[in-house]
């Protein structure tokens, strides 16, 4: 047992600063993930990770794997998106997630279209979407580590807002809860998390981090507290299972604890106590009988 859980970590350091900066991830990255399933809004995070695209490969192009290179170029893509979309959809009276799926094609497009051109092979795309646990230094985890209390820190505040939009956006907007600014400090963060998970998971496996654990958590709770606490339960586990998975199957780290992700996910739809597949179905027989 200690050769199966623990020898690897205490062997390899690489592991180790994975394994940390993964943990700091599933503290924050559920939670919004959460807000983004009660808002109907769950692709969100994967037209975001695409929209950052974009400045990822042009950081690439200038200054090559730099992680706080990559990290701006990012971070600035991103947000141009977000709030890009937020002010397209106002401005000309579309929907907003429509906007968003428009821009994000295109920044998808525009990015592969830069690495190619600039040289980058295909080993440089896949480790920009898809990350690499090698590339994991104390730099990249103090970004991790940053992040997710700064997202924590904010989300203290905003709490009680979004919650509140989630559930009666009509009162939310009487009450003067600002809605608009804290929506769109909500996608900043959204942004922020996704972008800092890049060196581990890379843009686009992060965002199953965040995702798969919120969408399992609806199974397990019902209160919104309860439901986070589950979303971070799930991807802590996820983590941990998914690093100790790829060391010992040789698998790449990122696809790794996303599938633990997801099948902790199957197995909450399957035995949740809320809404799950048999919980359903024992409670049909006993209305049956």
């Amino acid at each position: 047992m200690h050769d199966l859980l623990i020898a690897p970590f205490v062997e390899f350091g690489f592991l180790r600063r994975a394994l940390v900066g993964c943990l700091a991830l599933s503290v924050s990255a559920p939670v919004l993930g959460l807000f983004l399933v009660l808002r109907r809004m769950s692709l969100t995070a994967d037209v975001l990770a695409h929209g950052a695209l974009p400045g990822v490969a042009l950081a690439f192009l200038l200054a090559g794997l730099s992680a706080p290179a990559l990290w701006f170029g990012g971070l600035v893509a991103g947000l141009l998106v977000a709030v890009g979309a937020g002010a397209l959809s106002r401005a000309t009276g579309g929907r907003e997630d429509a906007t968003l799926a428009a821009l994000y094609l295109v920044a998808l497009g525009l990015g592969v279209a830069m690495i190619s051109m600039g040289g980058g092979g295909a080993a440089d795309l896949s480790h920009i979407l898809f990350g690499n646990v090698l590339g994991v230094d104390d730099a990249a985890l103090l970004l991790m580590a940053g992040v997710s209390t700064l997202t924590l820190a904010l989300l203290a505040f905003a709490w009680r807002p979004l919650v509140l939009e989630c559930f009666d956006p009509s009162f939310a907007a009487a009450a003067g809860a600002r809605g608009g600014a804290w929506h769109l400090l909500f996608q900043g963060l959204v942004v922020l998390n996704v972008l800092s998970a890049f060196q581990a998971l890379g843009t686009l496996m992060a965002v199953g981090l965040m995702m798969l654990p919120a969408i399992a958590a609806r199974h397990w709770a019902r209160q919104v507290s309860g439901m986070a606490y589950a979303a971070v339960g799930v991807a802590l586990a996820s983590s941990v299972v998914g690093i100790l998975v790829s060391y010992h199957l040789d698998v790449p780290t990122g696809p790794a604890i996303v599938l633990v992700a997801g099948a902790a996910w199957a197995v909450s739809v399957l035995a949740g106590p809320v809404d799950g597949l048999l919980a359903r179905l024992m409670r049909r027989r006993h209305l049956a009988g």
